[in-house]
């Protein structure tokens, strides 16, 4: 009995000590949370719950990294440890401190919540690397320009072309330090430059600028047009090809053919090149087409017929009119035509007197089989027209068309056939009315007169 009692005593004994056992509150950290990589900065790590007679150590880890005590103190009488740093990069990500009995195991450890430190390291002398390879390419191709820093972190990138910044769009796309160009066109050429950025805080930050890089998008040649002019040197005559792309970066060769025959071929520094080729009038002298060929891409034009007709009569003269609104004529075309002629020029005259090409009342299109002016009709459009039409190569010989009288009162005035098809029209239906209606009052005499008998 005695000894059941004795055991008793020394379990409860034994529970109010375990029940007792000293226990550590969780510290606080604090400190910076962005700083400059190389300053030295203060972390603390205050410890209000911790038993007096204990002596507590303090510890400052990166989480997940135990293994690396970067500081730590000793815990006496005050309740917050200072741990000075200076700042690696290293330092960067979340940081806690723990709080342990240096003597006594039996206490358990307790961690502080997470701080996250951002660590920055100045931006310095930012470079472009062309990572697709080729400073000078033909469109369509991809650009991809590199932004590399031989220091610094959390850098914003922003990339300028001639002085201005990179519009993004689904071909332009900018991310992290590349630039990346989908589908180049000569547009997309110029200086490029990337300016890297980090900040500190609002007010400081650091920038660069990277040296310029010179990025030429060529444009592959287009087909070209082909057409010629007549020359005169003493009695020779000679057609004047000219074969022009609208677009393609030079240098452009092009090579002129008559049939399958190479008759010249020259390398421009434009998109345009001129060949002379002997002529004899009259005769057709085959069919030409011009090649044009920057690089590895090359283009044709059409065929055209070598050959020139003199311009030969007779000249006709016609014309079409515009109505107003009280169906008046406001406006006319002249149309002057002749009945021969590859390269013909034409002049217009009014009362005998050259109209220029662009007058108070007039204009003139000039087509390849004809030429066109245009009037507005008033009193000073009155008169009597006419055009000339001879070789624009050769105008020693001109050949006329008849003269045409028009103002605005013979332009109103209704044609005499128009006045007797409608004069007719009315009498044919005053007729037919009147015929029928002789049918229809005998008609129905012949039927009373049925009715009576």
């Amino acid at each position: 009995m005695f000894a059941s009692v004795f055991v008793l005593i020394l379990g409860l004994c034994y529970s109010s000590q375990e029940n007792s056992q000293p226990v550590l509150g969780r510290p606080t950290l604090s400190g910076p949370s962005v700083v400059l990589a190389g300053t030295v900065e203060d972390f603390e790590c205050e410890l209000q719950v911790y038993p007096k007679n204990e002596t507590i150590l303090l510890q400052l880890y990166k989480v997940g990294h135990h293994e690396e005590v970067l500081a730590e103190y000793t815990l006496l009488s005050e309740e917050v440890a200072f741990f000075p740093k200076v700042v690696k990069l290293e330092l960067e990500g979340n940081l806690e401190c723990m709080a342990k009995a240096q003597n006594n195991s039996e206490i358990e450890p307790t961690v502080s919540s997470p701080h996250y430190l951002k660590v920055i390291v100045p931006v310095e002398n930012p470079n472009v690397f062309i990572s697709s390879g080729l400073q000078e390419f033909f469109a369509g191709r991809t650009l991809d320009l590199r932004c590399n820093v031989t220091s610094g972190n959390h850098v914003d990138y922003t990339w300028l072309l001639n002085g201005r910044p990179v519009s993004l769009t689904p071909r332009h796309k900018a991310v992290e330090g590349q630039l990346l160009i989908t589908s180049t066109t000569s547009e997309d050429s110029g200086v490029y430059m990337c300016v890297a950025t980090n900040y500190y805080n609002v007010t400081e930050f650091f920038t660069f600028n990277s040296s310029e890089i010179i990025i030429r998008v060529k444009d592959p040649v287009s087909k070209p047009d082909i057409s010629f002019n007549v020359s005169k040197d003493g009695s020779i005559y000679y057609a004047m090809v000219t074969c022009q792309s609208m677009r393609g970066t030079p240098p452009v060769n092009f090579t002129l053919f008559n049939g399958t025959a190479q008759i010249d071929s020259l390398t421009a520094h434009e998109t345009k090149a001129t060949f002379r080729v002997s002529l004899v009038l009259g005769q057709h002298l085959g069919q030409l087409q011009c090649k044009a060929r920057n690089e590895n891409r090359t283009v044709e034009s059409e065929w055209i017929p070598l050959e020139v007709v003199p311009v030969r009569g007779p000249v006709t003269l016609q014309y079409d009119s515009d109505l107003g609104e009280d169906y008046a004529v406001i406006g006319l075309r002249l149309y002057c035509k002749a009945a021969k002629g590859t390269h013909p020029q034409y002049q217009w005259f009014l009362n005998e007197t050259l109209i220029q090409e662009q007058g108070s009342f007039s204009s003139m299109v000039h087509e390849p089989r004809q030429s066109v002016l245009l009037l507005s009709v008033g009193g000073s459009s009155a008169g009597t027209y006419r055009c000339e039409v001879s070789d624009s190569f050769d105008n020693i010989t001109a050949i006329s068309s008849r003269g045409l009288y028009l103002d605005r009162e013979v332009l109103n005035r209704l044609p005499l056939m128009v006045v007797v098809v409608v004069f007719g029209s009315f009498m044919t239906v005053i007729l037919v009315v009147s015929v029928c209606c002789c049918y229809g009052v005998l008609f129905r005499k012949r039927e009373y007169g049925e009715n009576s008998l």
